[in-house]
C-alpha cells in the first residue's frame, strides 16, 4: 500500500510597500510634500527644468510623477490629501515667458512667478571643472536661506512663509550634521524686485590639510609612489592642491562631532558650497488667496493683475467636472529614486 506523504507548502513573505510617515518624529511637526507638475505643453527645456525641481525637492516629493493630458487641477487635489502633500510647484508656458506657481494644498495661498532666466543642473556641472554629486546627496531635504525679504512688505513676508514651509523644519539641538547636505538660496534685491534661485551642495574640508591627503584618506586606495625617492615626498610634494585652498575660499567653523574620516569633532573645517543647480531668476507678479484661485492679494501689473496664466486658470476650471475615474495619478514618492510606492487613485 503506498504511503502519501503531506507536502508542505512554501511560505511566501507578503510584498509590503515602504510608507513615508507625515510627521517628524524630533519636532513633532508634520513634513512638508510636494508635487512637480505642469500645466499644458512644456518645450524641452521647460521638462528638463520640471525634473530638476523634482529632484530638489526630494526625498519628499513625487519623483516619478507621471502625468496625464486630461489630469485638471482637481485630480492632482485628489490624490495629495491621502498623500499627505503640502505644496503644489507647477510649470506653465505661454507666448511671453515660463512661470512657476507655487501654491499651499489644499485651500492657498498661491505665489506665481515670472521665470526671467534658468539653467539647468546638467548646464551648472558642464561649467564646473570638477561637478560633484554624491549618491546619497538627495536622501535629505536641503536646508533653506533667505535674504533680503525684510522690507516690511505684506507679498513678502507671504513669500518668506511659503519657502520656509516647503522644506522640513530642522532643531539645530538635534539635527545630525552628515544630513546637512545641500542648501537653497533665495536673495531678494529690492531694485530690480528678482529673486535669484540657487541650490548648492555643502562639504566641509579639515583646515590645513592638502588635497593630496584628504583624498589618501577618503578613497582608501594605495597611493602610486614609485616616482617618489621618499613617502614624505608624497606629502610635502607641490602642485595636487594648494595648503591654503580651504583656508582662503570658504569660513571655517569648529565641528561639535564627526563627520566622516577627515573631519573629526573640536577641530576647524571649512566649509564650502558648489552649485548643483537648477539655477532660476524670479519675479514675484501675483499672489491668490486661494489655490490658483480667489481674491488678489498682491499684483505686480495693478489693473492687468487678470492677464496672466489667464489661459491656464481657464482650463483648470474647464474640467473640473471631467469624469476621470478611468485614469489616475501614478506616483512614486520614497525615500530616494529607487524606492517608494505606487498609487492608483480613482475618482
Amino acid at each position: 500500500m503506498a504511503r502519501i506523504g503531506n507536502k508542505k507548502k512554501g511560505f511566501v513573505k507578503p510584498i509590503t510597500v515602504k510608507k513615508q510617515t507625515n510627521v517628524d518624529h524630533v519636532t513633532g511637526e508634520k513634513i512638508p510634500k510636494s508635487f512637480v507638475f505642469s500645466r499644458g505643453k512644456l518645450p524641452g527645456p521647460l521638462r528638463q527644468l520640471q525634473m530638476d525641481l523634482r529632484k530638489l525637492m526630494l526625498p519628499y516629493t513625487a519623483l516619478n510623477l507621471k502625468e496625464k493630458k486630461r489630469n485638471n487641477l482637481k485630480d492632482y487635489l485628489n490624490v495629495a490629501g491621502p498623500m499627505g502633500v503640502t505644496h503644489f510647484l507647477i510649470l506653465s508656458k505661454t507666448e511671453s515667458a515660463p512661470y512657476l506657481r507655487v501654491a499651499r494644498t489644499p485651500q492657498g495661498p498661491t505665489l506665481t512667478f515670472k521665470i526671467h532666466e534658468y539653467s539647468l543642473a546638467v548646464d551648472i556641472a558642464q561649467s564646473q571643472l570638477r561637478p560633484r554629486c554624491p549618491k546619497d546627496l538627495f536622501k535629505n531635504p536641503p536646508l533653506i536661506v533667505l535674504s533680503g525679504f525684510g522690507t516690511g512688505d505684506q507679498h513678502l513676508k507671504l513669500t518668506t512663509i511659503m519657502f520656509q514651509n516647503i522644506f522640513p523644519a530642522i532643531d539645530i539641538n538635534t539635527v545630525k550634521l552628515a544630513s546637512c547636505q545641500r542648501i537653497v538660496l533665495l536673495n531678494y534685491n529690492k531694485d530690480t524686485k528678482l529673486i535669484d534661485f540657487r541650490h548648492y551642495s555643502i562639504r566641509l574640508q579639515p583646515v590645513g590639510v592638502t588635497r593630496r591627503l584628504r583624498k589618501f584618506v577618503q578613497n582608501h586606495q594605495v597611493p602610486d609612489l614609485r616616482s617618489l625617492q621618499d613617502v614624505s615626498d608624497f606629502v610635502t610634494k607641490a602642485g595636487y592642491g594648494s595648503e591654503s585652498e580651504a583656508d582662503d575660499e570658504a569660513a571655517t567653523v569648529t565641528l561639535a562631532s564627526d563627520l566622516g574620516r577627515v573631519n573629526q569633532a573640536s577641530t576647524k573645517s571649512a566649509v564650502k558650497l558648489q552649485e548643483i543647480g537648477p539655477r532660476l531668476t524670479l519675479q514675484l507678479i501675483k499672489v491668490e488667496e486661494g489655490l490658483c484661485s480667489g481674491g488678489i492679494i498682491f499684483s505686480e501689473y495693478g489693473g492687468e493683475k487678470k492677464q496672466d496664466n489667464k489661459s491656464d486658470r481657464k482650463k483648470d476650471q474647464d474640467n473640473t467636472g471631467s469624469d476621470d475615474e478611468d485614469e489616475g495619478e501614478d506616483e512614486d514618492m520614497g525615500e530616494d529614486e529607487s524606492e517608494g510606492q505606487e498609487v492608483d487613485e480613482e475618482d
